[in-house]
């Protein structure tokens, strides 16, 4: 299980993230429009540069919905291998099946 705080951590990311989402999708596009001058465009750049750290998508890390491990998530499910794996053996997920060759 992952630290309280890292994924306290990770909803705060992901509120701020959706809070600013228009803002910087508006200057992104503006600063893509080629009639702009130097300054202009530095200007945008100032305004994107200015929008808190965790604000950007990019920040944003995927976890596990049962356990909140960041690593080896499968998107389809939102869970991580360890936990999928699990789930699957003792028929928790309709559809899936251990493989066997």
């Amino acid at each position: 299980m992952a630290k309280k705080s890292l994924i306290q951590r990770e909803h705060k990311r992901k509120k701020l993230e959706e809070k600013y989402r228009l803002i910087r999708q508006s200057l992104k596009k503006k600063s893509k429009d080629s009639s702009l001058s130097q300054r202009e465009i530095i200007e945008i750049q100032r305004k994107l540069q200015s929008l808190p750290r965790n604000s950007a998508p990019t920040r944003l890390h995927r976890r596990c919905l049962v356990t909140g491990r960041p690593r080896a998530n499968y998107r389809d499910f939102g869970l991580s291998g360890h936990i999928l794996r699990e789930m699957v053996h003792a028929c928790l997920l309709p559809g899936a099946t251990k493989s066997s060759w």
